[in-house]
């Protein structure tokens, strides 16, 4: 029976969560800054471009392709930027990256705007094809270095809103019964990124048809974790969409999202953090406390905002929104998201104190060391014997000057061994700063066409980022040995060192702490043919030359290939 039944395709809302940096600090003259409106209108632009270009070859669904080509063709899309929490100051601990407000950008889309009737041809098993494009466009859009001011969260689908306004047969009371009976059609628009395979079972469709959320029998209200169907009645539809299902449906949808996105976001840095302070490599403990003070604020600004929803829920009087917030907060499982940041705090201040603990007994023994010296000095008569020289030296009179020279050279060696108790203490001051120093080398290769070798990154910090080849220096290792090791772990390549390029220490070129890197230009030995991925790195290329200014690179690597001459 299922099989008479045909919503009638009207329009659908995308929405993709992003914090954006909206201004500059009188510090940070360098930092790229954004305009969300000026970028709203860049990002439409440039989906526009890609779905209008798009080939066959774009389509991973081969047998869809005609049909998604037409649909591409005949698509109306509008973006803009939608702020939902400014003066939210969260830092990315991957790249070291600050914004200052979270919200989300908003995509009103159409196909056949101005050709109602090719509506009917529009399926859900196409409606999932072209967010998948438009989401990788947008993963390339950010990784452009004048879009560092945004940080897009494209782990996630782009969240589709998709509504209706007709059937065909028309006039169906939505009463359970008919929703029992034509439950397998309408599973097919609730959930838009699962497949519509004709043998699902029976007990998927029954889940897929729960929490309908209207009180209306004229109406359908469906939201899951990365996509919504509404079905309005089409004089139901002119007269209160826009003005109360946009409001009280479409709105509150991706808020909670874009809170989502946060706290997933501060669970990440959570676990980063983690990770600095039990490595010698990273950054000290006042450091990392510091950042951690940071992600209770925003921790805060989201429990504030989400108490603004729970009072929603206590005094609101439209049932219908009620209803909406509560299945947003159970479907998105943000009670038990919050939890486990929370519990993410404890273990982090937990390990934290016992961090600390550990560094007050060794500055305990530190000073031990230097009172047992003092000791001994003074157990020896030593200082004592200093200070009685130098105050009879200031007054005694000239004749007895001569009387103590055999105590002055006995003086100067006290001295001397005072000085080498402050030069041990110096010492051991410059040996501590030095093995805080970690030294890594770096590899410019180039294949002699035009192309250089680059790697993505596996690990953080700059997780999924382009590099150049190269990684820590291990003891009893040269550099230039290390360098040959590292890229035939990254890249299964063997290469010969042709000249070094320079010394890179500024302070803050690594997020991970003082990392000192000394980079070389390299040419492949062998065959480039066995170039393979390996246990660092994600991902190795070959990549031209001409588009390296296009990329984001990790770390301080564009610089480095500028002072290579291979980058103007």
């Amino acid at each position: 029976m299922s099989d008479n039944l045909q919503f009638i395709y009207c329009q659908e809302f995308w929405t993709v969560s992003a914090f954006l940096r909206t201004s500059m600090k009188d510090s940070d003259k360098k930092s790229i800054f954004v305009n969300g409106e000026e970028k709203g209108i860049e990002i439409e632009r440039i989906i526009h471009t890609k779905l209008s270009n798009l080939k066959q070859n774009d389509i991973y669904r081969k047998e869809l392709a005609d049909d998604i080509l037409e649909l591409a063709k005949n698509v109306s899309i509008t973006c803009q930027w939608v702020p939902y929490m400014t003066n939210f100051p969260y830092k990315d601990e991957n790249n070291e990256r600050e914004y200052d407000t979270l919200g989300f950008f908003k995509f009103d889309v159409e196909y056949y705007k101005d050709n109602p009737k090719k509506k009917e041809s529009v399926r859900p098993m196409l409606i999932q094809q072209l967010p998948y494009i438009a989401l990788n466009t947008i993963k390339e859009f950010g990784q452009k270095e004048e879009n560092k001011g945004i940080f897009f969260d494209t782990e996630s689908p782009i969240f589709v809103f998709v509504t209706s306004n007709k059937t065909k047969p028309s006039g169906i009371s939505w009463n359970p019964e008919n929703i029992k009976k034509y439950k397998k059609v309408i599973s097919y628009w609730t959930e838009v990124y699962s497949g519509q395979w004709s043998d699902y079972s029976e007990t998927l469709y029954d889940m897929r048809i729960e929490n309908n959320l209207s009180n209306r029998t004229s109406e359908l209200h469906f939201i899951r974790r990365n996509s919504g169907f509404i079905y309005m009645a089409e004089e139901n539809y002119e007269q209160f969409f826009e003005s109360y299902m946009k409001v009280w449906v479409l709105d509150p949808t991706p808020k909670i999202r874009a809170v989502l996105f946060a706290l997933r976001s501060i669970n990440e840095s959570l676990d980063h953090l983690f990770l600095k302070s039990h490595s010698d490599v990273f950054m000290n403990l006042e450091t990392i406390e510091g950042k951690i003070k940071n992600l209770r604020l925003l921790r805060g600004l989201i429990q504030t905002k989400l108490s603004t929803i729970y009072n929603e829920l206590d005094y609101n009087r439209r049932q219908h929104y009620t209803s909406v917030l509560k299945h947003l907060i159970s479907e998105f499982d943000l009670q038990s998201v919050v939890s486990r940041v929370n519990e993410k705090f404890t273990i982090i201040y937990d390990s934290m104190e016992e961090l600390y603990l550990k560094k007050s007994e060794e500055n305990q023994q530190r000073a031990e060391k230097g009172m047992n010296i003092l000791n001994l000095l003074f157990g020896v008569g030593v200082l004592g014997d200093l200070v009685a020289l130098v105050m009879i030296a200031l007054s005694l009179n000239e004749a007895a000057i001569g009387a103590i020279i055999l105590n002055g050279l006995v003086a100067i060696i006290i001295t001397g061994i005072l000085i080498a108790t402050i030069g041990f203490y110096v010492n051991m001051k410059i040996k501590n700063r030095k093995e805080k120093i970690k030294k890594t080398v770096d590899a410019v290769i180039e294949d002699g066409k035009g192309n250089i070798v680059l790697i993505k990154r596996k690990y953080p910090p700059f997780i999924d980022y382009h590099a150049l080849p190269g990684g820590f220096i291990e003891k009893g290792e040269s550099p230039e040995q290390a360098l040959i090791r590292e890229v035939r772990e990254e890249t299964n390549l063997n290469v010969k060192i042709i000249k070094k390029i320079g010394v890179y220490n500024d302070e803050n070129r690594d997020p991970r702490g003082s990392v000192h890197s000394t980079a070389y230009k390299c040419v492949i030995s062998g065959n480039i043919s066995k170039m393979d991925s390996g246990d660092d790195s994600k991902m190795v290329e070959l990549y031209p030359i001409g588009k390296l200014n296009e990329l984001d690179l990790a770390f301080d690597h564009k610089e480095i290939l500028k002072d290579a001459d291979v980058l103007k």
